[in-house]
């Protein structure tokens, strides 16, 4: 019975070349559930180095903890959780009964039906890891196994390091009252992260620049078979950096790959295309209708959500204004740690714009820098536009409104800003998104485009 579950569930999980021999050293360093999930329910131990280079704090699996994370948590997640809570705690029948109405109620779950293949054999022997069950063609299969142990691994793990209350992603250095909600995903930890943006929702007089974001959500996440760092067409990674979802797009007309939908966000950004990126179709979508949840590792470059997470988020965002951060490992900060950084650049932003209000064609042009490029042309290119307009509206007052900030660091510095540009007097303007970068110590424009 075990046995036949696990290979079912191995097989619905969508890798079919099962291996000829048993990849002993990777199954043995793989911590077998039982051993999980002891661990987790347990006082934690010292955090991981890398964990608190992440701002992250260990928490315990308490009913306490599973109650707070339950409404954040995908349903069936926050069940599975909950068995192994069970089992940490030696609760073995209880745990079976409720891992048996979970595959009933998803039973293309296959995470959820090895954990009931397991907690079935343990009512005869020892399980001493997740997928622990003697049959041949089930032993043969140890990269599957493993696949499916990281993926329990990681979803435990993200309960168990958790962001401390309050705190933002790095990148979050402001949000106007136009970005609603965020998104934020940690590749590393197969997490995408759903915020709403107090400051939009529930404005404050004592908030200042500093972002107040309240975590709405909190999914298991597949990200590119290749891993991250797109950079060409067809390498199966999945790209990092700052993006905005484009569009929406009805499951009714995609293939069943896609599950109840996706949203495509704006690959290649200006930065991905200075840099020569190729590539293009990089959503956030669901599951194939026989799969809950797929691989950490297994999409073609998109983010890859269980459908009920998916319907959450879908019914949450706006398109066009709400940006999506990718980034390889978050980095979890105090607000008030931003302001610095926010200051400094708010500094070179206000130059602009009074050197942009003032007509000063010349002191303007400084702040662009010698690899700009919009739509194809270079600065040299461009620049004869701006001279027109400034000569034509001559030197007026101009207004930035809803400023959003987004900082970007990897070999280089960015600021993806965006905001509505309007002349004193005037009640609507032009909608504009800037990307700067540091070079030699100050921030410049290398891209700027209307909205």
């Amino acid at each position: 019975m075990a046995a036949a579950i696990l290979l079912a569930a191995m097989a619905s999980y969508g890798i079919n070349d099962l291996p000829a021999h048993r990849d002993s050293e990777l199954a043995a360093a793989t911590p077998s559930l039982i051993d999980n999930a002891l661990a987790k329910h347990s006082d934690p131990s010292p955090a991981p180095a890398d964990s608190l280079r992440a701002g992250l704090l260990p928490v315990r699996l308490t009913e306490d903890r599973l109650k707070q994370a339950r409404p954040l948590m995908g349903q069936a997640e926050a069940r599975l959780i909950e068995v192994y809570q069970l089992i940490g705690q030696a609760r073995h029948r209880q745990a079976l009964a409720q891992v048996e109405a979970l595959v009933r109620d998803h039973p293309n779950f296959q995470l959820a039906q090895l954990v009931h293949g397991d907690l079935l054999s343990l009512q005869a022997r020892p399980v001493r890891r997740l997928g622990d069950v003697p049959d041949t063609q089930a032993m043969a299969a140890s990269k599957q196994l493993a696949t499916l142990r990281e993926e329990s691994s990681r979803r435990l793990r993200a309960l168990t390091e958790r962001p401390p209350e309050g705190s933002v992603p790095s990148q979050f250095l402001h949000l106007s009252a136009q970005n609603r909600h965020a998104i934020a995903v940690d590749a590393s930890r197969s997490r995408l992260y759903l915020f709403e943006n107090l400051n939009a929702t529930q404005p404050s007089e004592h908030a200042g620049g500093a972002p107040r974001l309240k975590l709405l959500g909190d999914f298991y996440i597949s990200v590119g078979l290749s891993g991250i760092e797109k950079s060409i067409e067809g390498d199966k990674r999945t790209p990092i950096g700052v993006y905005f979802i484009t569009s929406t797009l009805n499951p009714d007309k995609l293939p069943d790959l896609y599950g109840v939908g996706a949203l495509p966000i704006n690959y290649p950004n200006p930065l991905d295309v200075q840099r020569g990126k190729t590539g293009s179709g990089i959503w956030l979508h669901g599951t194939p209708s026989e799969q809950f949840a797929r691989a950490p590792l297994a999409s073609d470059g998109c983010v890859v959500l269980s459908n009920p997470d998916l319907e959450r988020v879908l019914a949450t965002v706006r398109i066009r204004t709400t940006p999506v951060v990718i980034a390889p490992e978050l980095q979890w900060v105090e607000p008030a740690a931003l302001s610095s950084e926010r200051d400094q650049f708010e500094s070179a932003l206000e130059a602009w714009r009074s050197a942009r209000s003032g007509g000063d064609l010349a002191g303007l042009k400084g702040f662009y820098s010698g690899r700009f490029s919009t739509q194809g042309r270079d600065l040299a290119q461009w620049w004869p536009r701006v001279e027109s307009e400034l000569r034509s509206s001559g030197a007026r007052e101009l207004q930035l409104k809803d400023v959003s900030m987004l900082r970007w660091r990897d070999q280089n510095d960015t600021m993806v800003v965006t905001f509505g540009e309007v002349a004193a007097g005037q009640t609507r303007g032009v909608t504009k998104r800037q990307y700067w970068t540091r070079e030699h110590d100050r921030w410049t424009i290398f891209f700027e485009g209307s909205i």
